[in-house]
């Protein structure tokens, strides 16, 4: 069984406070894009928010389930730690809520390379990661989480026994590497959908 965590319960500072899941992207928003994307290849989706409140933005949607953050306000690490305790996979695919692009055949790259490993995440460089686009052992991730002390993925990664998947190997199957594009403000998508420079009606939430 292969299990998906879409994190969504970040305040969205960067995009004005507005809710970046419901952007919308060539007319559909970013959790509908996302939900259908991963339905091709995992089999549960676990989306992690903020608390029940938030939890409740999502009710509409079919085919996953929302739970809210155990430990608060530890960032991505907290939503993880709740993410990693409610699925049933060997395996996850965790992700941001900010990513609109996903390809399926990256995500099953990455879990045909975490077997074996703690975890499968892409690197630019050596000190340049993607771990919330990237595969983990659901194991290793609650035997992490459940005694750390640090909030910083980077220190996460370094401890587990992890396969670098390096992004020339990604261009292999997503020659301009758009599943890793990044939403964070209405500029950036901007240039991903020229369609938005007609207005800025695109945005909703």
């Amino acid at each position: 069984m292969r299990s998906a965590i879409v994190l969504v319960g970040g305040a969205a500072r960067r995009a004005g406070g507005r809710e970046k899941y419901f952007f919308t992207f060539r007319g559909r928003t970013f959790i509908d894009r996302l939900i259908e994307t991963l339905q091709e290849v995992v089999d549960e989706i676990v989306a992690v928010a903020r608390d029940p409140g938030q939890c409740e933005r999502f009710c509409h949607l079919e085919n996953i389930r929302c739970i809210p953050d155990i430990r608060k306000d530890l960032g991505p690490i907290g939503g993880l730690h709740a993410g990693a305790f409610a699925v049933h996979g060997e395996y996850v695919f965790v992700v941001a809520c900010d990513m609109p692009c996903v390809n399926p055949r990256v995500v099953t790259m990455l879990f045909d390379a975490a077997v074996g490993y703690d975890a499968a995440i892409p690197c630019w460089n050596a000190d340049m990661l993607e771990p919330l686009h990237a595969v983990y052992r659901t194991g290793a991730l609650i035997g992490y989480l459940e005694e750390h002390e640090s909030l910083s993925l980077r220190a996460m990664v370094r401890s587990l026994n992890t396969r670098y998947v390096h992004m020339e190997e990604i261009r292999k199957i997503d020659p301009d590497l758009l599943t890793f594009t990044n939403i964070n403000n209405l500029e950036d998508l901007e240039t991903i959908d020229p369609s938005a420079e007609q207005g800025r009606d695109d945005v909703s939430g």
